[in-house]
């Protein structure tokens, strides 16, 4: 005779006192803040998708899903959702009434929150003027400060080869210069070139932009110009470009208005060509190296 112990019908219903019955214990619902970026599924209808946002409609709040294909839809806030397999209640994210800190300088580089500047290098970057050193500060400052590079004044490139005569460039003492207009058979491209040859191999670096002036590295459209104007020569080129915008030109206060309402529009990296851009950071790896 066979004791059959659990019956021809292992899934019936039979609930006698012989035959005990295990409950698997329902699971609770917890909490989950509805993040841009959480991958949820809707109990009723199935639908999986990330979240996208949290906004309100009709007086309650919502959750935009995007799903894979991109399609988006949009579902009450609070029970009916699963996230990695288990039940949840999809509430508000948390939203800090603090500012966010940067996470990018103005360089485009990882923002280092609270960093004290490095003391100086001995290595330098020179650049030829005024404009060009607060145009540099306003892009690299903060990247400069972190790496503790210092940016001198050159005052004109027509005295390189003296400048580092006098600062004697080093493996640990290293130099690199921006210069304005170094193109090919330009005077700057010949100062340039007889400053290397009379400074140790590999303690300098010459680099520059095509333009005659800094002020050119800046995107035209950040002063309302299609293009930079071709000045004539024998015009002031920074006079000539005021006149052509409208701007004041009479004398150097104007001029000098004029470049801070231009380093103003200057907002990141993004504001300036490439040709700069490239040059500046060479610069930099450069003397950080």
């Amino acid at each position: 005779m066979t004791d059959d112990r659990y019956g021809s019908d292992v899934l019936s219903g039979d609930r006698s006192p012989s035959r005990p019955v295990h409950h698997r214990p329902a699971r609770t619902s917890r909490e989950q803040a509805a993040e841009p970026g959480l991958v949820v599924e809707d109990v009723e209808t199935g639908w999986v998708g990330a979240v996208v946002r949290v906004e309100k409609s009709g007086g309650q709040h919502v959750v935009v899903l995007e799903d894979r294909r991109g399609r988006t839809r949009t579902f009450r806030l609070g029970p009916g959702f699963w996230v990695d397999g288990q039940p949840v209640v999809l509430t508000a994210p948390v939203t800090s009434r603090a500012p966010a800190r940067p996470t990018r300088t103005a360089s485009g580089s990882v923002a280092v929150p609270d960093a004290r500047a490095r003391v100086a290098r001995g290595s330098r970057i020179w650049v030829e003027g005024k404009h060009d050193a607060e145009l540099v500060e306003k892009v690299w400052g903060d990247d400069l400060r972190v790496e503790g590079v210092v940016v001198e004044l050159l005052d004109g490139v027509d005295h390189l080869a003296d400048a580092l005569r006098d600062f004697r460039p080093s493996a640990d003492r290293r130099v690199g210069v921006l210069v304005d207009h170094l193109v090919p058979g330009s005077k700057e491209s010949r100062i340039a070139a007889d400053a290397l040859r009379a400074a140790p191999a590999g303690t300098v670096l010459v680099l520059g932009h095509p333009y005659v002036d800094v002020w050119q590295a800046v995107r035209p459209e950040r002063v309302g110009l299609d293009a930079w104007p071709t000045i004539e020569r024998g015009t002031e080129w920074k006079r000539g470009i005021l006149r052509e915008l409208g701007w004041p030109a009479d004398d150097q206060a104007d001029v000098a208005r004029a470049w801070q309402r231009i380093l103003r529009s200057v907002r990141s990296y993004a504001d300036l060509e490439p040709s700069l851009l490239g040059r500046v950071e060479e610069l930099i790896d450069f003397v950080t190296a």
